[in-house]
């Protein structure tokens, strides 16, 4: 473990922590994706913007990681597709604007709720500042989404029908509350997955308000602790596409570095 570790954290944080960052790094890989193709100019440059914002996110969290003793190299180059711990929303690069809207807003407003609720003194300041530039993120993501439910109901509604489920999934179990969540009694988080997904939920039920659009409901995604990777943070053995990790781990320009 590196000498610049102060306390340690306990075992289940690093695996949470860890499916934020990677999160944060599927997200700066999706917004690249879709920076030179969205509807508006505005689009692209906010895609742009995103993309980068998320990767500095992952580079701090990355080096509280390494604090932490997770191995460096294995952590940024080295991992297999089925080692990444993102969130399952961003397995796949989405096929059109909506879909694509869609996919990043959850992701992304989740991975912030799950950072949010640490409380652990790594993170003072850090968090707040994170805060800063998400607070455009979401705001952006919402705005989109509100017009794309006027203009597009029935393309919002069945992204969401298929990326709410596994978006739940990722937070956690509807049986973590306060009295369970193992983060909350260890004392790194002030906030249940159970408190969190109910927060998603009541934000887009707010959100898509007086449109044609509905929000699949909280209890149709009642998960099974003993079902649920707590390490990967899902149910099912997806992952991302072994193309994607050979751009994030830079496989292909590995001839170009300077040593």
């Amino acid at each position: 473990m590196s000498a610049e570790t102060e306390t340690s954290w306990p075992e289940a944080a690093v695996d949470y922590v860890q499916s934020i960052a990677d999160t944060k790094l599927l997200l700066g890989q999706r917004y690249g994706e879709w920076m030179l193709k969205g509807p508006h100019l505005e689009d692209n440059i906010s895609g742009a913007s995103n993309a980068q914002d998320e990767i500095g996110q992952v580079r701090q969290l990355f080096r509280l990681l390494k604090q932490q003793g997770v191995d460096e190299e294995w952590l940024e180059s080295e991992r297999a597709p089925e080692e990444y711990a993102n969130a399952p929303t961003l397995d796949e690069e989405a096929e059109n604007w909506p879909t694509f809207i869609v996919q990043v807003a959850l992701s992304d407003r989740s991975a912030w709720l799950l950072l949010d609720a640490i409380d652990h003194d790594d993170f003072t300041g850090m968090v707040q500042k994170m805060g800063e530039d998400e607070y455009f993120h979401l705001e952006h993501q919402d705005g989109r989404l509100e017009t794309l439910a006027e203009s597009q109901p029935e393309a919002v509604e069945a992204a969401l029908e298929r990326y709410f489920p596994q978006i739940l999934s990722f937070i956690g179990p509807a049986t973590y509350d306060e009295d369970s969540d193992p983060l909350v009694t260890a004392g790194f988080t002030d906030r249940s997955a159970a408190d969190i997904r109910g927060a998603l939920h009541d934000h887009y039920e707010a959100l898509f308000a007086g449109t044609d659009v509905s929000v699949p409901p909280l209890e149709d995604d009642v998960l099974d602790p003993e079902q649920w990777d707590a390490t990967r943070r899902r149910t099912d053995d997806g992952h991302v596409e072994a193309g994607v990790v050979e751009q994030l781990q830079g496989v292909s320009n590995q001839e170009y570095v300077i040593e």
